[in-house]
């Protein structure tokens, strides 16, 4: 079961992780493959992505509320259905329809065969050289105020989804599915960040009941991590959005590809199972 030492080790790693493109679902993964610790498992994972959604609606919480009710009013005042935060509303909506029909079609294989270590550490190679090719080639011009569309919004939409297998990323795909449209670095991550807010609530919701049940963490190690992750989340993504304003993703692919390396390596090696 997990403990106390490694909720706080895996809240930690929660935290740093999520909002850059390099899989906070991976790093806890083999991280607790590489210390022998038990598989913390999707429901745990899901769960203690909450913290680090928490952050995101404090650090948004203006461009947000304006989201919400701007939405909310032009149901029935037709006036402000062209205003773009009651467009961001429904292409937030649009955008969250693909991993939420995927993530249930597919909860088996989230919970199984997606967290094989082999399966982690290619994509965390592979969609390093997506997100460098993107970083390279993309214009860096569009904004989403001027040009997010309902077409851009579903492909965001599938990008996110990608993130059902640890090592891609939701930032990654995301912000990756940005940079091919040509939008702004910031503008791709901020809107990677509102995207995730529906399916990481819902997710980590749904999965609440799994947690204290059977193989599942403990209530207090995962409130604990949970706790940390949001703390730890918030100054990591306040970084990361003065970070790219003026840097490439060089560092992340390069630290992405490193990663994978050695994840292959050390399960060929049975240094750590492939499974849980």
């Amino acid at each position: 079961m997990i403990g106390w030492f490694e909720a706080v080790v895996l809240g930690l790693l929660q935290g740093l992780t999520e909002f850059l493109p390099i899989s906070s679902s991976a790093h806890i993964r083999v991280v607790s493959a590489f210390f022998g610790w038990q598989d913390p498992g999707a429901a745990f994972t899901a769960v203690i992505q909450l913290g680090t959604e928490t952050a995101v609606l404090i650090y948004f919480r203006r461009e947000i509320w304006e989201i919400v009710s701007i939405w909310t009013r032009a149901l029935w005042t037709p006036a402000l259905r062209s205003h773009h935060a009651a467009r961001m509303g429904w292409y937030v909506i649009a955008g969250t329809i693909p991993i939420g029909v995927l993530g249930l079609v597919l909860k088996t294989q989230i919970e199984t065969v997606f967290r094989d270590l082999r399966l982690v550490g290619t994509t965390l190679i592979v969609f390093a050289v997506i997100l460098w090719f993107a970083d390279r080639t993309a214009r860096n011009k569009l904004t989403l105020e001027k040009h997010l569309s309902l077409p851009h919004a579903v492909v965001y939409g599938f990008a996110q989804s990608l993130a059902l297998i640890p090592g891609v990323s939701r930032s990654g795909g995301t912000i990756t599915a940005g940079l091919l449209l040509d939008y702004r670095r910031e503008d791709a991550a901020r809107y990677s960040f509102l995207l995730a807010i529906p399916a990481v609530l819902a997710s980590g919701f749904l999965e609440l009941a799994e947690i204290g049940e059977g193989q599942a963490p403990a209530w207090g190690p995962t409130i604990l991590a949970t706790v940390i992750s949001f703390f730890v989340g918030y100054a990591a993504v306040a970084w990361f959005l003065r970070y790219i304003s003026s840097h490439r993703f060089t560092g992340f692919v390069i630290y992405r590809i490193a990663l994978g390396l050695f994840v292959i390596l050390a399960v060929t090696l049975g240094w750590i199972p492939a499974q849980g």
